[in-house]
């Protein structure tokens, strides 16, 4: 099996990419921090891995790095679409060509990476796409302007696809985590000022999700959505969205409320 993992190098995407190691999987791992990335190969057996150092915020590159990946290792059986950024600030203050770029890397490059994969695997019958979406994506969060637009429009893409390709033995899993231990959950917790709220949201394990998604892959499922607490947030949305919007704590660096 040869599995395509973006933003491999730390994160929920480097405990993607070792779980699959340890099923004795062959992982393409692609990042910007080459050095990460080839740490991660040196820990696997030889001729299982393949580095592409790339920065994928240009989605036109997308067609030559699963090209690279497939001269490598082969086919694609599983292209795991979970390299992004993410932006926490008053949505007022926020750089617009920022805006832009997380757009691109967390949208734009998704979609692209998915088209280019999808000929060869609805030819071969078979395949998966994984999509790793966002809670915030079903619950949008105050202070995650561009990156609640990305992650729901990259949930939403991979929710509709999951029919489509159904008649050709492709399959698609979206993902949406909630907190994960990571420094870009701890960069984003850091940005909203100290509350009892934001220090006992259930946090989960990059290890454990990492699991999950490969045993969803696997039985076929159609999502995955950990911390478990946060399912409530695709069943009861109304609910959920109510909680969100009240008791998030205010940024740092926010303008002071009017009166």
């Amino acid at each position: 099996m040869h599995v395509v993992v973006t933003g491999a190098s730390s994160g929920i995407g480097e405990a993607i990419a070792r779980e699959y190691l340890s099923r004795g999987a062959a992982v393409t791992l692609i990042a910007r921090r080459r050095q990460l990335l080839e740490a991660i190969a040196a820990a696997a057996p030889a001729g299982r891995t393949y580095v592409l150092d790339r920065d994928l915020s240009d989605p036109a590159a997308a067609p030559a790095v699963l090209a690279a990946a497939e001269a490598a290792l082969g086919p694609i059986d599983v292209l795991i679409n979970n390299a992004g950024v993410q932006i926490v600030a008053p949505t007022s203050t926020t750089d617009p060509e920022a805006g832009a770029r997380l757009l691109l890397l967390d949208l734009h490059t998704p979609l692209r990476l998915t088209q280019a994969a999808l000929p060869a695997m609805i030819e071969r019958g078979a395949g998966t796409i994984v999509d790793i979406a966002s809670v915030a994506g079903l619950a949008p969060t105050p202070g995650m302007y561009y990156y609640n637009a990305a992650k729901a429009g990259l949930g939403a893409a991979s929710e509709g696809l999951r029919g489509e390709l159904r008649p050709y033995g492709v399959h698609v899993v979206t993902v949406y985590p909630g907190p994960v231990e990571s420094a870009m959950e701890a960069a984003a917790r850091e940005r909203y000022e100290s509350s009892g709220t934001v220090d006992r949201l259930p946090t989960g394990k990059p290890a454990i999700l990492a699991r999950m998604i490969a045993d969803a892959v696997e039985s076929r499922r159609p999502r995955v959505i950990y911390p478990w607490v946060y399912r409530l947030t695709r069943h009861f949305p109304n609910l959920t969205r109510w909680l969100t919007d009240a008791m998030t704590p205010r940024l740092r660096g926010a303008p002071p409320p009017r009166g």
